[in-house]
């Protein structure tokens, strides 16, 4: 037998072995190749049930931790980050950033902001966007503000910067509740179409109960997204609040 014999040969062979196990591939359903959460890039919220997580606080002793485990999921979240801490840790902010999360401005050392002078205000959130832009690349669009304390001179001050305010209609209240197997049940709880949780990756007990948020929440059809996904490609007006009503 000839060379090109042999050649045929062999492709008569593979030929009906690479069309099954086309048809076996095209035959599963999207849920048995990946997460829910894992297609957020391509998802249509209008369309499907969305949630948004959102992570304060950070970067903090636990947030690597917490990216290795959005990263296995493959979900991208929103999170806060406060100035003075990138600082600290200008590498795990940069992380964030680099693996594609929406990262957002919670200001410089987390004061109540209605409490401050016009300029104090301007500074915590100047401060903040300066490091954040110093670690990542890139200004933040949105601003947390801390314990959710904000008004419309708070919402001027932020429109100086081109920010959007970001609260929440959700919370998680992981920082008193301290347990991880009831901060899953809080968040599980909580899951709505559209929601924007509030949560803290300093706190460790939300991290170790992450795992199994994901997974329920998936099991449960929802997309796990950023706020800037919920938002279904709608731009926030400078110092304008979202969601409205929030504070839940």
């Amino acid at each position: 037998m000839g060379p090109a014999q042999r050649a045929r040969r062999m492709m008569r062979r593979f030929v009906p072995i690479a069309a099954a196990t086309a048809l076996m591939a095209a035959a599963l359903p999207a849920s048995a190749e990946e997460p829910a959460s894992a297609r957020a890039k391509g998802v249509d919220c209008a369309r499907v049930k969305c949630i948004a997580l959102t992570f304060d606080d950070g970067p903090g002793p636990y947030t690597a931790k917490l990216l290795d485990i959005l990263r296995a999921h493959r979900t991208k979240v929103t999170f806060f980050l406060i100035g003075g801490r990138v600082e600290k840790d200008p590498r795990t902010a940069r992380a964030i950033a680099r693996q594609g999360h929406q990262v957002g401005n919670h200001t410089y050392d987390h004061p109540h902001l209605t409490t401050l002078f016009d300029d104090e205000i301007r500074d915590e959130i100047a401060r903040a966007q300066d490091a954040i832009q110093a670690a990542t690349g890139r200004r933040p669009d949105i601003l947390r503000p801390p314990y959710g304390d904000t008004d419309a001179r708070v919402g001027a001050i932020a429109a100086e910067f081109g920010l959007s305010q970001i609260v929440w209609n959700g919370s998680s209240r992981d920082w008193e509740l301290q347990n991880a197997v009831a901060i899953r049940e809080k968040v599980l709880g909580l899951a709505k179409r559209d929601r924007v949780v509030l949560m803290h990756d300093i706190q460790p007990a939300t991290v170790t109960a992450m795992p199994k948020i994901l997974t329920a929440l998936e099991k449960k059809g929802y997309h796990v997204v950023t706020v800037e996904k919920l938002l279904r490609g709608r731009r926030l007006n400078a110092g304008e609040t979202f969601p409205v009503g929030g504070w839940n």
